[in-house]
Parts: C-alpha cells; sequence; structure tokens
C-alpha cells in the first residue's frame, strides 16, 4: 500500500483510531486526503475536536523529528493495513494504527511467545524466565516481552543467549528507555530484535501506557507464559487479554509459601495451562498455529520440504541445500513441527516426522 509518511506521522500523532480512520477512509480516500483536509470537513465526520485540531494543525517540529529518526535504515514506521503490519494484530481489540519499529521488522512476523512476570522476582524465577526464553528461542519462537526489570528482562536475555529473536514493546516514545537501568539491553534488542512502540517519539513513561501496551505483547503472540506474579500484577492483566484474544495462557506453579507463585496459582484455577517445561509449552502452540499453516504451493516451503529428509540434519546444511537463511529456516522449521510434519533432534538437527501408521 502506497503510503505518505508524513500523513500517517500526522495521524499518529493525533492518536487516530483505526475504527475513526476506516471512517475518514470512507469519507475522504486515502490518508493524504485526510490530512489535507479543512477542520469543518474532519469535524463532520464525528472525529472528537481535539484530534481535528491536531491533524488541520500539527505539531511541526514533532513530525520532523519523527522523519529524522525515521531517516536511519533500521528505523522503521509499520502504518496500518501495510504488509508489514502484523496479521494478529487484526485480532486485536482497538489494533495500533501505526508501529515506530527500531530493528528487524521481519521479526513482527516469527510464531512468537509472550513471557512476562514480576519486576522482583525471585533468583529461581529470573532463572526459569531466562531458560524458557532460551531453550524456545533456539527453536524459532522469537519471544515478546515488555522490557521491565526482573522476569522481562530475563526472557529478553534468555533469547539473545540462545541466538534467537526477541521484540519488546515500549510504554514509551521509541526514542526512550524505560527503566534506564535497560538501556544496555534495548540497544542489544534494537541490533538482534526489534524495539517496538505506538506512541510517538518522546512519550513520557505515562502509567497507562503499560496497560495499553500489554495488548500489543499478547496480541502478537500465539501465547502468553507467566512466570512469577502477584495476585494484583500488570503480568495478569498481560494473561487476561491474551486469554480474550485467544491466545494460550501457561503458567509456572511454585511454592506455597511464594507470595510471587500466588498470581500463576490463581490463572492455573481458571483454566492456564500448567508448565513444566519448554516442550510443555511447544505441544500446546501447536493447535494454535493455524493461521501459520504454509500454503501447498509456497515455493520456499516446497524448497524446504525436498532438502528435508528421514535422517537428522542439521540446520546449517539445510541452509546450504536449501538456499534459505538461518533465521528463514528457524521459523520455518517450527511451523512445520507445530503442524507435525518435522521432528526437531538434540543437536539443531531436524527431520521429517514419520507418518502415524493405521
Amino acid at each position: 500500500m502506497e503510503m505518505s509518511v508524513r500523513a500517517w506521522l500526522v495521524l499518529a500523532h493525533a492518536y487516530v483510531r483505526v475504527d475513526e480512520l476506516k471512517n475518514l477512509i470512507e469519507c475522504f480516500g486515502g490518508v493524504d486526503e485526510i490530512a489535507a483536509q479543512p477542520r469543518d470537513n474532519i469535524a463532520a465526520t464525528g472525529l472528537a475536536d481535539e484530534k481535528c485540531r491536531a491533524i488541520v494543525s500539527p505539531d511541526g517540529r514533532a513530525i520532523d523529528n519523527a522523519l529524522e529518526w525515521l531517516g536511519h535504515e533500521r528505523h522503521h514506521l509499520v502504518a496500518w493495513g501495510e504488509d508489514d503490519y502484523p496479521e494478529l494484530f487484526g485480532q486485536v481489540p482497538g489494533p495500533p494504527l501505526a508501529l515506530y519499529v527500531n530493528g528487524d521488522v521481519d521479526a513482527l512476523h516469527l510464531p512468537a511467545l509472550a513471557i512476562v512476570g514480576s519486576r522482583n522476582p525471585t533468583r529461581g524465577g529470573r532463572r526459569n524466565a531466562h531458560d524458557f526464553a532460551r531453550h524456545l528461542a533456539s527453536g524459532g519462537l522469537a519471544i515478546v516481552s515488555g522490557m521491565a526489570q526482573g522476569i522481562d528482562a530475563a526472557a529478553h536475555e534468555g533469547a539473545l543467549h540462545a541466538g534467537g529473536k526477541t521484540i519488546a514493546f515500549l510504554g514509551t516514545g521509541i526514542d526512550r528507555v524505560y527503566p534506564p537501568v535497560n538501556r544496555s539491553l534495548a540497544h542489544t534488542i534494537a541490533e538482534r530484535g526489534a524495539l517496538v512502540s505506538e506512541y510517538p517519539l518522546g512519550s513520557p513513561p505515562e502509567k497507562w501506557h503499560f496497560p495499553e501496551r500489554n495488548r500489543l505483547i499478547s496480541g502478537l503472540s500465539l501465547g502468553t507464559l507467566v512466570v512469577e506474579a502477584a495476585r494484583r500484577s500488570g503480568s495478569l492483566i498481560t494473561a487476561r487479554l491474551a486469554a480474550e484474544q485467544g491466545r494460550e495462557v501457561f503458567a509456572l506453579p511454585g511454592s506455597i509459601h511464594n507470595a510471587l507463585a500466588r498470581g500463576c496459582h490463581e490463572l492455573i484455577r481458571q483454566g492456564a495451562k500448567l508448565v513444566e517445561t519448554a516442550d510443555d509449552i511447544l505441544a500446546e502452540l501447536g493447535q494454535l498455529a493455524g493461521h501459520m499453516h504454509p500454503a501447498a504451493d509456497d515455493a520456499d516451503y516446497a524448497t524446504l520440504r525436498n532438502s528435508l529428509s528421514h535422517d537428522p540434519v542439521g540446520i546449517e546444511e539445510l541452509g546450504r541445500e536449501s538456499g534459505l537463511t538461518i533465521d528463514q529456516l528457524s521459523s520455518m522449521l517450527l511451523i512445520l513441527e507445530l503442524h507435525g510434519e518435522v521432528e526437531s533432534f538434540p543437536g539443531g538437527r531436524y527431520a521429517k516426522k514419520e507418518p502415524l501408521q493405521a
């Protein structure tokens, strides 16, 4: 879809919602035409007065700053309706109008798992988040979280240690790091994964931003794993949103004497899947991967299937045989594994799965 970056930025800075945009497009055409309308025309659509003012008289300096930020090769604006816009956000109530992305846009289309939990976890909770993320990322899942201290940071670090992809949704503008202690982690995620925000550059860490961004953490993911959470916890908001979005909810059980296990136990009582190993999660995600089923005539999947045999081979050999990149193969092999076509073996080896005998 052709887009005017400036017009999209004007609409994003006006906090226009997707449902409002659809109405404006029906009235005026594309985003360029909307941004060029006089105030009376826009007001006649029923758009709130403050949004009308923001469209007609945008903050020129803020728009110019955003355009300058977008001049970097790894900085992107992904607008609703574009090819790069994540398909799963179509199932999220109140989808973001546009996303500011610092890093790898393609990471937004990998099968993903959200890992969230306490900002002040136990040592065991932090280790569990790290190890689950490391194992799942090594299998091709992108690990999604919110870059908070504690469980979030441990999950991002686990994915990075596996050489996998991780995505951090921010409650600030993309140009700000919060909390500041995670500055180094943020730079690494931008280099090897993606930082994502729906808020304009410079936006501070407002309290309401964090519950809002939680719908995107759960919405981009096939499921959400909660690792250590008190009964009154923002992580439980993410879990509730995941359930409402039709995603799977997983929880790690803990000691009855650990206050940070009580939120997880509550989720399990409400129907969340109790998990003890990362493979428990992979087994459940296979039921949710229908939207990722490769088309029978997809050329890359056909090439990969032809490169596989019933003898396990390493991913590097598959790359040489198929001509596909390691990143492509990691995602594709996971999808085929979730659909029962591929079996994984120790040492990062894969083989065609033997069909079940009647």
